[in-house]
């Protein structure tokens, strides 16, 4: 049992058909606010291995899988199994004083192949047989998420001096721009997942001239009337279609997969910020192993 997309998928390409995959929280549902229905008890008590992300996102989920799951079955927060508490971020969205620390991980391959060798350490413990097949899978993964790192690398020194800025809804990318190093100038979404205050806008407005921001990028999961009242006030682009949680196309689609996911938040960014994504569209992002894992919609 796993609980966003992004997270299923990594899981699922390092189980291959060895595991039954089943994916709790729909994509394009706010997995801050997602409070599993009854029924995902019945699933989650007959699960072998819960992976949740951790870091404070899903604490309804984990209290309903510690309260059902059966003895002997195992709960891994895996962010919080490969994130030191040192390296934390506190930002817009995640405040300090709330406790929560960005959890957002996954948007930078350098942590998701962390992601991948935390599911191939568990499914091996559980399953000692398909250890070997667990560590080729991991490999592949970590294979195909460097090739996405390095050519995410090339594409980026496209985007004209300085311009490596982000002004997002909600920071999903706080990780990776610091990783990359970009500047995540500010984000929208305040920690209570509600509109921004007038206020509050009108310091993003003053903000958005301030810096000469090109593109603001909302999110697939977020609507928002406030991004378009800031685009049109600063003549910025509203560009609405980046995927926080929601991996392009259908389940069973090559794209959808955490590196579909990834390749196509990288190019929206970098074109959107006057780059050109070159390498990155070159990538054969096709899934080294097969991924049946239950995505539900």
């Amino acid at each position: 049992m796993t609980t966003v997309a992004p997270i299923t998928s990594i899981v699922a390409s390092v189980a291959g058909d060895r595991a039954e995959i089943t994916g709790l929280v729909p994509e394009g549902t706010n997995s801050h606010t997602f409070d599993p229905p009854p029924s995902a008890a019945a699933v989650l008590s007959e699960a072998d291995i819960v992976v949740i992300n951790g870091l404070k996102l899903e604490e309804p989920t984990k209290d309903l899988a510690e309260a059902t799951m059966a003895e002997g079955a195992t709960l891994v927060e895996i962010g919080t199994q490969v994130l030191p508490e040192s390296e934390y971020i506190y930002d817009f969205s995640f405040p300090r004083e709330e406790g929560k620390p960005n959890p957002h991980l996954w948007t930078d391959p350098t942590w998701a192949i962390r992601y991948a060798a935390v599911a191939r350490d568990v499914l091996s413990d559980a399953d000692p047989d398909g250890e070997a097949l667990y560590q080729r899978n991991y490999k592949a993964f970590e294979a195909q998420a460097t090739e996405l790192s390095d050519a995410l690398r090339v594409d980026q020194d496209s985007i004209p001096a300085g311009g490596k800025e982000l002004l997002t809804y909600h920071d999903a990318y706080a990780y990776f721009a610091k990783t990359y190093g970009w500047e995540v100038i500010g984000a929208i979404q305040p920690e209570n997942f509600e509109d921004p205050t007038p206020r509050e806008v009108a310091t993003l407005i003053d903000q958005v001239r301030a810096e000469d921001v090109p593109v603001i990028f909302g999110s697939e999961v977020f609507p928002s009337a406030v991004l378009e009242e800031v685009g049109r006030a600063t003549g910025a682009r509203y560009e609405d279609t980046l995927r926080d949680d929601d991996l392009p196309g259908d389940p069973g689609d090559v794209e959808h997969s955490w590196l579909g996911l990834m390749r196509y938040n990288y190019v929206t960014m970098i074109n959107g910020l006057g780059g050109e994504a070159t390498a990155l569209a070159a990538l054969d992002t096709t899934p080294a192993v097969r991924d049946d894992a239950s995505y539900p919609q």
